[in-house]
């Protein structure tokens, strides 16, 4: 494919239409980008040598312009000597000159026209240029904000994890302290629940020793008031 060809195709095309369809916009618009760049160079070096082909044209235009007057000159000149003939061979001289001078003439005006046709399509093409960059760089900025947005979300969620897990230890803490605070109290009530069952058995031994005193003493003054009984007349 020829370089102005290309450029053609390029300025044609749908920037955005081949974004959608890339499964990379980032890097297809830094291929599009590239292509376009490598294109502007390769046109600006075609341009000069339009240019210089278009000068040639040129000074050939002038060249032959100047020819088909000379020609003529020349014919006045036999006309005035009484040389019709000269003139007649200087006119026929003239007429093919200014043919060729009508095919010069024709050729730097599709020179020129290619010139003007190659001018506006660069300027299409450093648009398009301009257009590919300012998508690149939106591309980039949302590229950026997005990746920033998940890291943001990920610490978010790691956080949100990490304070999950506090509230988790301190769960396990205070649990921790309610079965401490639990077995506390339990302990304390099995050391008094022990005193008082001594306490009643020591009581019940209490009782028992002092009925059998009781029992005793009842048993010694029943003695005597028997023998005091007995021993009247």
């Amino acid at each position: 494919m020829g370089i102005f060809s290309r450029m053609s195709d390029i300025v044609n095309s749908n920037i955005n239409s081949l974004l959608d369809s890339a499964e990379d916009p980032e890097k297809m618009i830094r291929l599009i980008i590239q292509e376009m760049e490598d294109t502007l160079v390769e046109v600006r070096s075609s341009s000069a040598r339009v240019l210089a082909d278009r000068k040639t044209a040129e000074r050939k235009l002038l060249r032959i312009t100047q020819e088909v007057t000379d020609w003529e000159e020349k014919a006045k000149l036999a006309i005035s000597k009484g040389r019709e003939d000269l003139a007649r061979a200087a006119l026929q001289e003239k007429r093919a000159i200014e043919e060729e001078l009508e095919l010069s003439s024709a050729e730097l005006r599709s020179a020129d026209d290619h010139i003007d046709q190659l001018n506006d399509e660069v300027s299409q093409l450093q648009q398009k240029l301009s257009d590919a960059k300012a998508k690149q760089k939106a591309i980039l900025i949302r590229s950026q904000t997005v990746h920033s947005r998940i890291a943001v979300k990920r610490q978010i969620h790691r956080t949100q994890l990490d304070e999950a897990f506090n509230k988790f230890d301190k769960f396990e803490r205070k649990m921790d302290n309610l079965e401490g605070d639990l077995e506390a109290m339990d302990l304390g009530r099995e050391g008094g629940l022990a005193a008082e069952i001594d306490a009643l058995r020591d009581d019940d031994a209490l009782n028992e020793e002092l009925a059998a005193l009781k029992r005793s003493m009842q048993d010694s003054t029943s003695e005597k008031a028997e023998s005091a009984e007995s021993s009247d007349p």
